[in-house]
Order: structure tokens, then C-alpha cells, then sequence
């Protein structure tokens, strides 16, 4: 048998560049996933001292954030520009859980007792 001419011969790179375009197309693409992890913080404060100290802190556009707020006094803890709060009863934890779905720098404070417990970064 006659081997089949170069033009006629399939084309293996092209078929697996083909194969691969379509894989890519059946999972949505090569764009990089949300991030999947929880961040979470943890604050107490006592005698109006927040441990730890007011610190900015970094999170991922798209990441789930988990604050625990634990007050020797009854307040409220707010995060600015979610407005996402909780009120905070003595002694017992209290949680705001939210998607940092927007880019910036946001203040974490009380209310009642005016502190800073941190700054969220988001990006």
C-alpha cells in the first residue's frame, strides 16, 4: 500500500489543539476559581483594649469573611460599607459572616464604645 499523501494525512497537533479548546470550553474556561477559603477573624475586647491591636488585614475579592467579636460590655460591631452587624453581648460571642464582593479598604469598629477593631482590605 501507497502511504497517503502529506495533504490527505490527518493532523494530530491540530486535533489535540481541538480537543483541548473544547475541554477548556466544557469547563467554563481558564479562568482562575473564587477563592474557596473562609477568612476568618477573631477580636475580644476588655476594658476597651482590643486584642489584638487594630491592624489592617487582606482579603481576596470574592472570600467569604468570618468576624467573631468577643465584648466584656454589650455593643454593636459594624462593618462600614457592607453594612453587615452584630450585637455584641457580654462575654458571648457574636458573628458577622459576609462575601467581600467589593473592592476597598473598610472599617471595622463598635458603636456604643467608638473602637476600632480593624480595617478590611479587600482586593
Amino acid at each position: 500500500m501507497r502511504p497517503l499523501p502529506a495533504r490527505i494525512r490527518p493532523f494530530p497537533v491540530a486535533a489535540l489543539l481541538v480537543a483541548a479548546l473544547l475541554f477548556l470550553t466544557a469547563c467554563g474556561g481558564a479562568q482562575a476559581p473564587a477563592p474557596t477559603t473562609v477568612k476568618q477573624i477573631a477580636v475580644a475586647i476588655s476594658k476597651r483594649t482590643v486584642t489584638p491591636p487594630p491592624s489592617r488585614i487582606d482579603v481576596a475579592k470574592g472570600q467569604t469573611v468570618r468576624i467573631t467579636v468577643t465584648s466584656d460590655v454589650a455593643d454593636q460591631a459594624h462593618v462600614h460599607g457592607y453594612d453587615k452587624a452584630a450585637d455584641l453581648k457580654p462575654g458571648s460571642p457574636a458573628t458577622i459572616e459576609f462575601v467581600a464582593d467589593q473592592s476597598g479598604l473598610f472599617e471595622v469598629e463598635t458603636h456604643g464604645q467608638e473602637l476600632q477593631l480593624f480595617q478590611l482590605l479587600v482586593r
